[in-house]
């Protein structure tokens, strides 16, 4: 059932050992820290209820009459895909900005495990069966959901056995309750979300040595043994005023410590199956990248409107250097939906029937998304103009002996007085050239996998025997070329 905001505030204040800034968190709800972000979560629940926003947010399950949320619904048409993305865009458009790690992002990393139900099953069927009952329950139950991935890894030339093996998620005991698990990963948004689907991050298993790593499951993030270990957040370091984006929407990132965490048989997923394993690193994203990519959408959204306000307000957007600057933004954006929107029309059916976006179209968009992303970020700058490193804060813009003098240098027209000036660059400041700017950039860079994953991802999806037969029949090649094409032309995951 559709929770409300205050429910899941009071669904987070429990015995979780939350830990930043040397402080041990009382309450995370109230924290100066995780406040904002926290009511953001709890505003998105709030929109369910809404009658402005319910029939965007939610839908009413067949079976059960109950309202669900849009964003953890299972995808099997093309208009769930159109839904999620109004959703998203209707939060955003609410909020004022982006946030990423929200839960409609990372429920899709538990579809992929779903679609590889038969691979679970080889080793015990109620892997399979948890893995269901779980994507079904995050939907009933309206659970804020987040993924960790990332381990501390360690010296990455050893294997894990040869240096601390705790560098590296893994089972230290088996019991008739469940498996203790022992480690660190990292994860966004953990001290203020509910669950995490953890799962291993090696590339290359090679042999069953490493079968005590390979293992997935539901923790609950109060969990006995667990301590939440967070980065400095950015909110409340400087006024609002000056920096509107850092104190609404950062998202704070967690050292999660596992110190011998009993997780109970009906939350694994999979263990000791390395075949599983690698099976959730090959797929992991192939719904996920879907929201992850139109986040970077509204990101440049945000761009472009922020450049294009700066170069108006001083009558710049004339100029046909300027015109050229907008447009490659405005090629960047584009190119960013037209991947998304034909990853939809040219959807595909994945192995448990769900609908998968077009993986090559989604993959290729995700590369075009994050590594164009730090030069678009760049051109903003250029098109925003100096001035957003150099304006002074917002009390000098109220204090008696300094205000009428920046009236004066601010004011450009009566359209833009200084006070609009002033909150547009500061709006610009952090968008682009904060530290919460060059910690979103690295975040979009790293946030699902890093760059070199991402175009391994396109080599895996991509679809080479069209181009190779091409080129085959063109040159007058023959069939025997096209010997090993199974190994060249298309790697999809099944």
């Amino acid at each position: 059932m559709i929770r409300t905001g205050a429910d899941y505030i009071e669904s987070i204040r429990d015995d979780r050992e939350v830990w930043i800034n040397g402080e041990l968190v009382d309450d995370v709800p109230s924290h100066a820290a995780f406040k904002p972000l926290v009511d953001i979560r709890a505003r998105i629940y709030d929109m369910a209820h809404d009658p402005a926003h319910q029939h965007t947010m939610t839908y009413v399950d067949a079976d059960s009459g109950e309202r669900n949320p849009i964003g953890l619904r299972l995808p099997f048409e093309q208009q769930d895909w159109h839904d999620k993305r109004c959703a998203v865009d209707a939060v955003m458009r609410d909020i004022g900005g982006v946030v990423t790690r929200v839960g409609d992002e990372t429920i899709g990393e538990m579809w992929s495990l779903y679609d590889g139900s038969d691979v679970l099953a080889e080793i015990d069927p109620r892997f399979a069966e948890n893995i269901e009952r779980h994507i079904h329950r995050a939907l009933q139950k309206d659970i804020f959901h987040v993924s960790a991935n990332t381990d501390p890894k360690g010296d990455r030339s050893k294997p894990p056995q040869e240096q601390d093996p705790d560098m590296l998620l893994h089972v230290v005991k088996e019991t008739d309750a469940g498996i203790v698990v022992r480690g660190a990963k990292y994860e966004t948004a953990a001290a203020y979300s509910e669950q995490a689907f953890v799962k291993p991050t090696i590339a290359n298993w090679g042999n069953d040595k490493l079968s005590d790593y390979a293992v997935g499951c539901i923790v609950k993030m109060n969990a006995k043994g667990m301590k939440h270990i967070c980065r400095t957040g950015f909110a409340g370091r400087a006024p609002v005023e000056d920096y509107p984006l850092a104190n609404r929407f950062d998202e704070v990132d967690t050292l999660i410590i596992f110190d011998d965490v009993l997780i109970p048989w009906e939350d694994v997923l999979f263990y000791q199956h390395t075949r599983a394993a690698s099976f959730i690193r090959a797929t992991l994203h192939r719904y996920s990248a879907f929201p992850f990519v139109q986040r970077i959408l509204l990101m440049a959204d945000m761009m472009i409107g922020a450049a294009l306000f700066n170069v108006r307000q001083t009558g710049l957007d004339k100029q046909q250097a300027v015109r050229e600057k907008l447009a490659t933004l405005a090629c960047y954006r584009e190119g960013i939906n037209a991947h998304l929107t034909g990853s939809i029309a040219t959807a595909e059916r994945s192995p448990k029937g769900l609908l998968m976006p077009n993986q090559s179209l989604l993959f290729t968009g995700r590369v075009l998304a994050c590594s164009q992303l730090p030069a678009m970020m760049h051109l903003a700058r250029e098109l925003c103009g100096g001035q957003i490193c150099v304006t002074p804060d917002s009390a000098s813009f109220t204090a008696d002996g300094s205000m009428p003098w920046l009236e004066k240098y601010y004011s450009v027209n009566e359209n833009w007085v200084a006070e609009d000036r002033r909150k547009l660059l500061a709006f610009a400041r952090d968008l682009l050239n904060s530290d919460y700017a060059g910690h979103r950039l690295t975040f979009n860079l790293f946030a699902q996998s890093p760059p070199f994953a991402h175009l391994n991802a396109v080599y895996n999806n991509f679809d080479f025997s069209g181009p190779l037969e091409f080129v085959q029949n063109a040159a007058g090649l023959s069939d025997r070329v096209l010997g090993n094409a199974d190994s060249t032309s298309r790697g999809k995951a099944a």
